[in-house]
Order: structure tokens, then sequence, then C-alpha cells
């Protein structure tokens, strides 16, 4: 009796979905939240944010993924002591840190001037984000060719038009492409220590 192709490729198609879907769990952030353990994937990050701005939000998921272990290597963080600082304005980047820590809404998350880098040039000073939590701090700077000037410049232009508008569609998406496709130690510089939770 010949094989059903049919249920073959049914069987093809549900292991390469199972397959996409532990790889993304296996990708998931893991907080704590009062005993509770949480996990979030980028598809709940991009959920809570929207679909306008998928760059920002695998910007802020890949900086999570890459700082909360440094901050504590024993256990997850608690999601609401983690204090987020950045240059970044982007709002993809807030929704994410916000989905995850509530920074925003609890007042530990901040915009600042103060932690641009314009040394590093146009399409890189603004990718700067500080973590703090307890006596650990991490920062991390975006590496060069990560974000490029075209996309900046795209970025801030207010009166886009419509191809400038599908162009940018594109450039975000292929933002988060990359940032999705590798590790995410592989896209910042990192510099971690020890800080005085008092000061």
């Amino acid at each position: 009796m010949a094989p059903n192709t049919s249920d073959t490729q049914t069987a093809d198609t549900d292991t390469q979905t199972a397959d996409t879907a532990d790889a993304a769990d296996a990708d998931a952030i893991e907080v704590l939240d009062q005993g509770t353990l949480l996990r979030f994937t980028f598809d709940d990050l991009l959920r809570y944010a929207g679909p306008g701005s998928p760059g920002g939000v695998a910007m802020a998921f890949a900086a999570m993924r890459a700082a909360f272990p440094l901050l504590d290597s024993d256990q997850p963080v608690q999601r609401r002591e983690v204090l987020i600082e950045t240059a970044f304005r982007g709002p993809g980047g807030r929704d994410g840190f916000e989905h995850v820590t509530r920074g925003l809404t609890d007042g530990r998350y901040l915009v600042t001037d103060a932690l641009e880098h314009p040394e590093r040039g146009m399409a890189l000073e603004q990718f700067v984000f500080r973590f703090l939590y307890r006596t650990r701090e991490c920062t991390l700077l975006v590496r060069a060719g990560v974000v490029t000037d075209d996309f900046v410049n795209m970025a801030r232009k207010s009166d886009r038009t419509t191809d400038e508008e599908r162009q940018f569609t594109a450039m975000k998406q292929g933002l988060a492409d990359l940032l999705l496709a590798g590790q995410p130690e592989a896209f910042f510089e990192i510099s971690c220590g020890d800080r005085d939770p008092g000061s």
C-alpha cells in the first residue's frame, strides 16, 4: 500500500512547527514576580507592542536576553527590581521593556540624553542600554553594523512617502530578523560591574 503523501506532509509540517515553537521557547526571557516564574517570547512582546516596531521590540528582547543572566547568574531576576536607563527613544523598545519588567508603569524606565555616545556616530549614539539590579549593573552598546545610518535617517524622517514607508517597514523587519537569528551577546558590547544599590 502506497504511503499517504498528505499525511506525510502534515507530519512534516507539524514537526517543523514544533521545532520552531521549541526554539522560541528556549529563547524566552525568564523573570520572577512575587515568587512566580514568568516566561516571555519575542512573539509575546510583539503582541503587546503591536506590529509597527518589530525592530525595536527585537532590540529590547535581545538586550534583556543578554543582560539578565549577567545581573543574576543564580536565578531569574525579579522583574520589578530591574531599572533600565537608555538613550533609545523607539516605541518598540519601550513597549518590549515594559511588558517584561513593568518598568515604565513603576517608574523604573528612564530615557535620557546623558547616555548618548555621539562619538559612535549617528547610527549608534542612542543605542545604549543600562540595566541596574540590586548590586549589579550592565551597560550594553549596540555593535557597529547592527543598525545603519539609512535606518536611523528613515526613522527620523517625519514626512515619509508611501514608498519610503514600505522601505522602512522592510528595514524594521530586517533588523528584527537579524537580532533574532543569533545569540544576543553577538550584537552588543557589554560591560558589567558591582554597584551600590543605595547610590
